[in-house]
């Protein structure tokens, strides 16, 4: 049975409340109808509160681009697992290079956040990637390979079931230079076997997606990966017209 596309749109810090109504608005009118795909959004904390006043109901999902570690307690600004459920949350972007850079997150960290996430039934889209001197070194598998142990290491390979893997190369963000197909490609595969180590991925239900300088131009040669499950866009998820035939592209194959 074909598998649906997964399509999740990182927006970033980006949004307004007069932007988002239109904007969502567009977006349940005109991507409700793409049949094979599973989109979700992914939005600045306050505003998944117009998400799901506007997309429940449809098709699409929505989401947050990072959760606390911590349940509750004294961390002042944190947004925990618990919180992003009850506005109906149903992805959550961790690990994402631009906090981990910006935020010294570690590994670690990340893992725990990955487990909060799944403690409260949401699907976490973790991000990972080599930055391009560790990928020139030829060490890119190394790299990811740490990023994911430290998750597999504390909770075991079961939490990635119904999870969402993003290879996300660091040097192709935001760069307008994306991995190529067959760079994607040979990633995605290594991480899916990695996963799998001890267990039959027949029987676990997670995919793996290519994040970085997505766009309509190489969006084809990437949904027609065999190891790429959909695709994370990021500068791409706040313009419609590019958005939509990023999506049209994905039905179409």
């Amino acid at each position: 049975m074909k598998k649906n596309k997964i399509i999740i749109a990182n927006m970033k810090m980006n949004g307004s409340l007069s932007f988002n109504e239109q904007y969502l608005s567009k977006i349940k009118k005109n991507f409700n109808n793409f049949n094979s795909l599973n989109i979700g959004l992914c939005l600045p904390y306050p505003y998944l509160f117009q998400a799901k006043k506007i997309l429940t109901g449809t098709k699409i999902r929505w989401g947050s681009q990072n959760v606390a570690k911590f349940e509750n307690g004294p961390h002042t600004g944190e947004v925990s697992a618990a919180m992003l459920e009850e506005f109906g949350s149903k992805y959550v972007i961790v690990g994402h290079s631009e906090r981990s850079t910006a935020y010294c997150e570690s590994d670690e960290n990340i893992a725990d956040k990955f487990e909060k996430i799944k403690k409260y039934k949401m699907t976490p889209v973790l991000c990972v990637g080599e930055t391009l001197i560790e990928r020139e070194a030829g060490i890119m598998e190394r790299v990811v390979s740490s990023q994911i142990k430290a998750i597999v290491e504390n909770y075991g390979e079961e939490i990635f079931e119904n999870t969402i893997v993003a290879y996300e190369p660091i040097w192709a963000i935001g760069s307008n230079m994306a991995a190529s197909p067959e760079q994607a490609n040979k990633m995605c595969i290594f991480i899916k076997n990695l996963i799998c180590s001890r267990h039959n991925c027949n029987f676990i239900n997670f995919n793996i997606i290519y994040g970085g300088s997505v766009n309509s131009k190489n969006a084809v040669q990437l949904f027609a990966s065999e190891g790429l499950d959909g695709v994370l866009i990021g500068r791409a998820s706040i313009n419609f017209d590019e958005f939509s035939h990023i999506c049209s592209v994905a039905e179409g194959i």
